[in-house]
Formats: C-alpha cells, structure tokens, sequence
C-alpha cells in the first residue's frame, strides 16, 4: 500500500487554494456584500443560498446546511474521494503528492488510504477483464461473425480502438477461469471482487458464473478514464438488447455518462452535449464526426449527470425518439433539468421520426444534416408550454386556471434570474395576464433560510459558541495566553474546546480550513462543519474581547455548578478536608 499523505502536504493546498476562485471555476458566484453566493449546488433551489467566504475560505448552505472547505467541495461536487480530491488538487500546481511511510500517521488518512487502495483493485481488475475481451474480439473463434456485424454497423477499427470495444465469449465461465486462478490455484478474493464489479454473477443456487456472454462489450469509463462498468449488446434480436453492469463500489449510473471521457479527450472545448440512449448510437457518430454526444445509461437522464454536463459545457440538447415512451422520458429529462437551469445554460430536445435512432439517422443522412437537426432542436422553453398546454382546455378560464397550477411549480423551481422572468412571462402571455398580475399569484417564498440557521445556531450552548469562533476563527487561541486550561472544567464540550486550543498553539498559523481538515474523521467533524458556517453576528473587531469573556464565562459556569455540587453535599452528607478548603476558596472567590 502507499504510504500515507503527510498533514503538511495537505495543509499547504489549501493554504494555495482560493476557495471562491475553486468554486467559481464550477459554480458561477455573484459577490454580495463579504460574501460570494450562488444557488445551491447541492440541493435544487431558486434563490441563492449558498455563501462562500474568502476571508474565511469556507463555503456553507442556509438551505441544506452543506458546509466545508476546498477538499469538502472537491468531494461533493466532482463526488471524488478523499486521495483523489489531493491528487486533482496536487495536479492544479503541477505537484507530485508525496507519501509518509514512518512518521505519524492520522486515522483519516489511514482509512481513506484503505478504502483508495481497495478501489484502485476494483479499477485495475476492470482494466484487464476490458483488455481480455477486447483480446477476444481479435482472437476468439467467434471474432470474425463480431468484426463482420461491426463493419456492417458502419464502424472502423479505429473507433473501435476509440471506445475500448470488445467481445465477451459465448461461455459460461470463461471470464471466472482466466480472472480467479492464482498460480492455477482458484483464488476466493478474486472471485468476490469480480462478483463485486458485477463481471461475475451468483445465482438463487449459490454458482458463480459470467455475467456476459455472447455480446459486444462497451466498457463505461469515469472522466479519468479509468474503466467501471460494461454494457453489453447482442449479435442478433435476442433479449435483452442491452445488458448492463450493476451497481458496484465504482459504478453508479445515475452519475455517469458513457462517452463522457471520449468526447472530454477528442474536444478540448465542449461547446455542447448530445446527450442519446444507446452505446451503439454514442460510437456511431462518433464514427460519423459527431465526438460530443454521451448516453445517459438510462431512460431518462439525471439531475447528477445533467449537473455534470454543465460543468464542462452551457449547451445540452437531449435526442429522445419521437414515440410515447421517448417524449416521456424526454419530460422526466426536463423535470430534473429545472432546478439546474442558471443564467447562460441551454438545453433543447430533438425527437427523431419513428424507426429511426442517432446511429440509423446520421448513417442516413450524413454528418451536415445530422448537425443541422441537432441546431434546430426544441427548446426547453417550448417543449415545456407545448406539452403543457395539450393538458388543458384553452379556451376556457378553467382550462388556462390549470395551466397556471401546472406552470409555476415548474417555473418557480428554475433559479433565480432572466431564464426564470422570460419564463413567467411566457406563461403570462399564455394566460392572458400581465407578469405583474401573475407575480401576485404567486405563493410566498419560506421564511428567510438564512435567518431560521442564524436564530437556531445562536441559541447554542456556550460551549458551543466558543467553539464555532475558534473553528472560525483559530487565531482567537492565541489571546488566551496565561488563562488557566480548560482541562479541569466539567462542561460538555470543554474537551473538545481544549483539542482545538491545543492544535492551535501547537500550530500558531493554522488556517480555519486547515484545522477543520484534521477532524475529518472524527465523530466531532459534522458538528463542526455545522459550527464553520454558524453566523455568530460578532463584529471583526469584537471578535477577540468577545471569545475571552466567553472562555471566562465557560470557567465562571463550572466554578457555580462546582460550588452548588459542594454545598449539596456539605448538607447531605459532609466534606471531605480537601473538598472543605475547594469550598471555601471557591466562597471567598465569589465574594
């Protein structure tokens, strides 16, 4: 296993990490006040909720209560691992990460240390059961009926190459053979974690046998390339068409594109995104100059993957068939769509006629026309009052009264901004109304989630104060030189109180993110991701005066408990002599 990634390492990127500059590279932020905001990109909303600080290089949500530093956004938004989250960072400033294989270790690291070593397994076997079939599609006895139905298909080897295309044999076991014998040993680990990427499948009897069979195989690859699942599609009309693989460690289909990568590496800048239903469609036009299409492993595509279109690219135009099945898939599309629609984002829908797919479309008409039915494609704003409106009677006032109740959840959901206005008048103009009228209707936001967070976190403990400054503020600790520690006072939380102090003066630098990045796996951590966007309403030049009166207070509380735990004793039960002269300093004390 490598060794561990030192502390200093990691605290050094993100002392060189801006958090907003991070953010805004992803998130478009708008400055407001000491704040940036944006919409949240974690939770669908339509007023900007979520604050990012730059003087205090955290980032938090009043709506959902999302709350970090750098690494926390990394993890969240580009959904990587801790060592990942490192490494992508490490890569922004063209530095190596280094390891610690001695010294002292942290317990986050180790773990995380773990858990990236057990899927870079699953990712290294993927890799070689992807290289064998593409081996077999060469090889195999069947290879030549394979290569034969791809060349009917249009495909050259090339875009085979392209997309890592392959064959699995007509065998039951031949994957399990090759992959689980050790020195022609069968080896147990290896079946479960080939059982585990779903290359092999238990049935209801307990045996153990390939998943894929008889099938060219599609290997779905993550945006760095690395290999984490397969679709599979048969030679002929058997069912089913397509199978798929599973939901495993390293594959979840609602957050992946197939042909994401590909169409990442052959377009250094993607204008846009085609997104189709089918592997087959994705290397068709690719084959046919068509390298920015995807599909969405799905009926229907995500608000994770439509999250993760955008991030590379304001344009998607999503291609459905034009039947039933295809324009409902399309309308689940834009449902999940909504609450991802900013400013500057676009997406249109282009439905094909009946019998036909991307892959039969661009074959017939070549790549000119393709692109121009791809730019003449619905848009949302259309589709959306078209489909709409064949609800609902027109002509009548009850019929334009459901528009209305069927319209503005829709809207409503759309962020902030010109979109959302361009919407609401469109539905007004439908309705016969002005938007003013129309904006009366309307349902009254929710109290302020900004101000429900601010009143709740203020009602905190004491304790629980000090520690959301400190966290926020680590510096503050310094100001306690020559207090008494806080080793002795019995107050729930003074202990963890005392562990941020500590980490403090033992490192009289530390950043607020920094010193949050060394409980990240503490149980303490999420109580203190809470406390890192807690709005404590304490003026910057206060800050300091405030902290020590509230440290003095927390020893106050402790004396008066202490003293109250004393003279109940005294009455019950007696003293001891040390407790009697405790007793009577702490009188003469409060004197």
């Amino acid at each position: 296993m490598a060794g561990l990634i030192p502390q200093q390492f990691i605290d050094d990127l993100i002392a060189r990490t801006d958090i907003v500059d991070l953010i805004d590279s992803r998130v478009k932020l708008k400055k407001a006040g000491k704040s940036h905001v944006a919409c949240c990109p974690f939770h669908g909303e339509k007023s900007p909720s979520f604050h990012v600080s730059q003087d205090k290089q955290f980032y938090h949500c009043f709506g959902c209560g999302a709350s970090g530093n750098v690494i926390s956004f990394l993890m969240e938004y580009d959904r990587l691992d801790f060592v990942d989250t490192i490494e992508e960072l490490a890569g922004m400033y063209n530095l190596d990460v280094p390891r610690d294989k001695d010294g002292e270790r942290q317990k986050s690291a180790q773990q995380y240390s773990i858990e990236k070593q057990q899927k870079l397994d699953y990712y290294e076997l993927m890799d070689q059961v992807s290289n064998f079939y593409r081996q077999q599609l060469k090889t195999n006895k069947n290879s030549e009926e394979v290569i034969e139905y791809l060349k009917k298909r249009g495909l050259s080897g090339d875009v085979a190459k392209t997309f890592g295309i392959g064959y699995s044999p007509d065998d039951w076991e031949v994957v399990k053979t090759r992959f689980t014998k050790n020195g022609g040993k069968f080896d147990p680990q290896r079946e479960t974690q080939l059982l585990d990427t779903g290359v092999l499948i238990k049935n209801e009897k307990g045996r153990v046998y390939d998943r894929f069979r008889h099938r060219i195989m599609f290997p779905i690859r993550d945006r760095r390339g690395r290999v984490i699942g397969f679709g599979g599609r048969v030679l002929d009309d058997s069912m089913p068409k397509y199978l798929n693989s599973p939901e495993t460690p390293v594959f979840s289909k609602g957050l992946e594109l197939y042909g994401f990568y590909e169409a990442k590496q052959a377009n250094r800048d993607l204008k846009r995104l085609l997104v189709v239903e089918g592997y087959m469609d994705v290397v068709a036009l690719a084959q046919h100059g068509v390298s920015w299409s995807v599909a969405s492993l799905g009926t229907s595509t995500t608000s994770e993957q439509i999250q993760l279109m955008f991030r590379n690219t304001s344009e998607i135009i999503c291609c459905y068939d034009g039947d039933r099945a295809g324009r409902e898939a399309a309308w689940r599309t834009l449902q999940n769509s909504l609450p991802q629609l900013q400013d500057g984002r676009q997406i249109k829908f282009m439905f094909l006629p009946d019998g036909e797919d991307p892959d039969s479309m661009i074959r017939e008409v070549g790549h000119n026309e393709f692109v121009k039915l791809v730019d003449s494609a619905t848009p949302l704003s259309q589709f959306m009052f078209d489909n709409l409106i064949s609800q609902v009677q027109m002509d009548s006032e009850d019929g334009r009264s459901k528009l209305a109740n069927l319209a503005l959840p829709m809207v409503n959901s759309i962020s902030d901004g010109v979109f959302q206005q361009m919407m609401k008048d469109k539905l007004a103009k439908y309705l016969g109304m002005d938007s003013e009228s129309l904006n009366r209707f309307i349902t009254p936001e929710a109290p302020d989630a900004n101000k429900k967070q601010r009143k709740k976190a203020n009602r905190g403990s004491i304790v629980r104060q000090a520690i959301g400054l400190l966290i926020q503020h680590p510096r503050l600790a310094n100001a306690l030189a020559g207090m008494p520690p806080l080793d002795q006072v019995n107050l729930k939380g003074t202990d963890l109180l005392q562990q941020l102090i500590n980490q403090v003066h033992e490192n009289p630098e530390i950043s607020a993110p920094q010193l949050l990045e060394r409980w990240r796996n503490a149980p303490e951590y999420n109580a203190l991701l809470k406390l890192a966007g807690w709005q404590h309403d304490v003026e910057d030049n206060n800050l300091q005066s405030h902290f020590v009166d509230t440290i003095v207070q927390i020893i106050n509380k402790h004396l008066e408990l202490r003293l109250e735990q004393l003279s109940h004793k005294d009455r019950v039960e007696g003293l001891t002599t040390d407790e009697r002269k405790e007793y009577a300093q702490l009188i003469t004390n409060e004197r």
